[in-house]
């Protein structure tokens, strides 16, 4: 633990926001299929699930931001044993690697068809490219990629805002009429919904984004120089990236005769703002994907090889990025969103629920301390001790 509990670098803050978003904003979003599936696809109350998802990322960001700050856990997967015990923790250790790995899929897949759509390039070529810059960036570690997250994520949020807003004034009576269309796409499965109604909709995309920013934020939280910096982060992550999801879903659904049915929603959209801005549009996807992409890999590899210098590290990041590309590039991308992120945002809720239990026993009860702290704590003993 570093620094005073009220020191706050701005700089600092915006990194780590940027960092949040960077995470959250990768194919599913930019493409702007998580929007058509999660909230357009309810009509209006998909705005109260975005309301909702806001103050949940909150609890969650400031949640694991603060116990990575205090705990300075040298193992990622002790942040699942701190809120769910031993047993349940493993699960969900174990459960996470495989979800993010398969979540790496969806990004591949998602590179694909955005240069597919726009450019009529192969599929294979998009997700080879990712995959490419992936591997050379965590090449190199942690911290460069939170560097690159920090600076691109607030660009992208704010590019995304814009397009929303644009939607909306090109077709400003298409929102009110929304929610009559949107009903027989739905029944055609046209326009695909996350869940069997609008808050199974919000507790599956808070779950399964929540399994992306467990280890990710608590390895972040260790870096704050206090926590009130780590809570200011994990703040303004999930205002500008709840903010970018609202106008973003005005946007696409104010246009929802020309964007329903489309692998990249956002693209129709963006070119019937102007051809020039598809295509700049498809490189920012294509970027913001690969920010998403690159922490969804490490997290994994992290898990079994934490020392990013050692062979073991590198091996591992060659082999399981280039399974990742090739299962990415043969499920249909729009396919692998509804099955992979539907189904692990439910598993993602019951941490949610064990998150606020715990909680509740330490910050607020205070009659309860996790095991896994005072295992640590007997462990760093013994170890001056025997000093």
């Amino acid at each position: 633990m570093s620094g005073n509990k009220d020191k706050v670098n701005i700089l600092r803050v915006i990194i780590m926001g940027g960092a949040f978003i960077g995470l959250l904003i990768g194919s599913g979003f930019t493409t702007g299929q998580e929007i058509m599936q999660y909230f357009v696809s309810y009509k209006f109350a998909g705005i109260t699930s975005i309301i909702v998802m806001f103050c949940l990322f909150v609890y969650v960001g400031i949640s694991f931001s603060a116990v990575g700050y205090e705990q300075q856990f040298e193992e990622p997967k002790n942040i699942y044993r701190y809120y769910c015990g031993k047993v349940v923790g493993t699960f969900f250790d174990y459960f996470s690697v495989i979800f993010l790995y398969m979540s790496f899929w969806v990004m591949t897949a998602g590179a694909g068809a955005a240069l597919n759509q726009q450019f009529g390039l192969p599929n294979w070529m998009g997700g080879v490219i990712l995959g490419g810059a992936t591997l050379i960036t965590l090449y190199f570690g942690f911290n460069r990629l939170v560097d690159i997250m920090g600076s691109i994520g607030p660009v992208v949020s704010i590019l995304a805002i814009l397009l929303g807003i644009a939607g909306i004034m090109m077709n400003p009576g298409g929102f009110s009429a929304f929610p009559d269309k949107v009903a027989p796409l739905v029944e055609s499965g046209t326009v695909m919904q996350a869940g069997s109604n609008w808050f199974m909709a919000c507790a599956s995309y808070v779950g399964f984004c929540m399994m992306w920013l467990a280890v990710f934020m608590t390895n972040l939280g260790k870096t704050a120089n206090s926590k009130k910096e780590a809570y200011s982060g994990a703040i303004f992550g999930a205002f500008l990236f709840s903010l970018a999801v609202l106008l973003l879903m005005f946007g696409l659904a104010s246009n929802l005769d020309e964007v329903a049915g489309a692998q990249i929603p956002t693209l129709i959209l963006a070119e019937k703002i102007n051809p020039a801005l598809a295509v700049v549009f498809t490189l920012i996807v294509f970027t913001e994907i690969y920010t998403t992409a690159a922490p969804l890999l490490w997290a994994p590899i992290q898990r079994f090889a934490p020392d990013e210098k050692s062979s073991r590290y590198r091996v591992l990041l060659v082999v399981m990025g280039v399974i990742g590309i090739f299962v990415g590039l043969v499920i249909p991308f729009d396919r692998l969103i509804n099955v992979i992120y539907v189904i692990n945002g439910y598993v993602g809720f019951l941490l949610l629920f064990m998150m606020i239990v715990t909680d509740f026993r330490t910050k607020v009860l205070k009659n309860y301390t996790p095991k896994v702290v005072i295992e640590l704590k007997k462990k760093a003993r013994s170890s001056r001790n025997a000093g």
